[in-house]
């Protein structure tokens, strides 16, 4: 094996699995809801999203198509995997050619894949978006320029990477509309005002996608704070109200150990 695990953490919910490469890298997946396995790309990760742990010690290289199904082969005999998120650290768009791979893979296995990307660079996404994927998710996060310059350090203009998808499905059948959505992680005071969330659900009714509204989990050592959840709920019903399908984030998805952003290299704490 290119990689063995050197630690698992456990909480109530999910269960996380530190890895160690050949040349002593380290990097996580998370098992959660009981079925699904939520797999890294890179280590760290250069697209810089401001409130993200996974890319806050910086970039370090791409992984191979090894390194990535092996986090599955190492857990496979010992877990219930029935699906594939390719969601953990890293933006998958970055190593597009071992994510292709490892998806041909895993749809291969008889896995379900998902995919979670900020869409960059765009000549990549354009091939993300056409992979044998079961859905997948633009990570968007602000519409106004404004916003999104404050939380992304590298990204796409947001309608540049709508367009990409629209072309896809201009090629597709109605039916693989379905498996995209826009996903929205709201923060307190940067991107939960009624302008972004007015312009996030007129984007999502005129391209009839499915929008996941993620709560934010508080990180050690970012000065960012979490909506309450009275505005949380009161965020899902406004986009509710404009005709648009919306998710929330589930008990495994807001757990210490499954939260968007908060997979870190080599994290010490332990949760019992």
């Amino acid at each position: 094996m290119t990689m063995r695990i050197v630690k698992e953490l456990r909480s109530p919910l999910n269960r996380l699995f530190i890895y160690e490469t050949e040349d002593n890298h380290r990097v996580e997946s998370v098992f959660y809801k009981g079925e699904r396995l939520c797999i890294s790309t890179q280590v760290g990760c250069p697209i810089g999203c401001i409130f993200c742990a996974s890319g806050s010690k910086g970039f370090f290289r791409n992984l191979t198509f090894d390194e990535i199904v092996t986090q599955y082969e190492l857990l496979k005999d010992s877990l219930p995997i029935k699906g594939i998120a390719i969601a953990g650290i890293g933006e998958p768009a970055l190593n597009i050619d071992n994510v292709e791979k490892a998806v041909d893979y895993f749809r291969k296995k008889g896995l379900k894949v998902t995919i979670s990307t900020t869409g960059y660079p765009i000549e990549n996404f354009k091939k993300l978006i056409k992979l044998s994927h079961n859905g997948l998710t633009l990570s968007v996060h602000g519409i106004l320029h404004e916003t999104r310059e404050k939380i992304f350090k590298k990204k796409e203009k947001l309608e540049e990477l709508i367009d990409a998808i629209e072309e896809h499905l201009s090629k597709s059948s109605s039916s693989r509309r379905k498996k995209f959505q826009l996903g929205y992680l709201l923060i307190k005071n940067l991107n939960d005002d009624l302008e972004n969330l007015k312009l996030l659900g007129e984007l999502a009714k005129k391209h009839r996608f499915t929008v996941m509204l993620m709560m934010y989990n508080r990180v050690d050592g970012f000065d960012l704070e979490p909506v309450s959840r009275e505005k949380y709920e009161k965020a899902f019903l406004f986009l509710r109200e404009m005709g648009i399908r919306v998710t929330l984030s589930n008990r495994f998805r807001t757990d210490k150990l499954g939260g968007c952003g908060t997979l870190t290299i080599g994290r010490k704490e332990v949760v019992e």
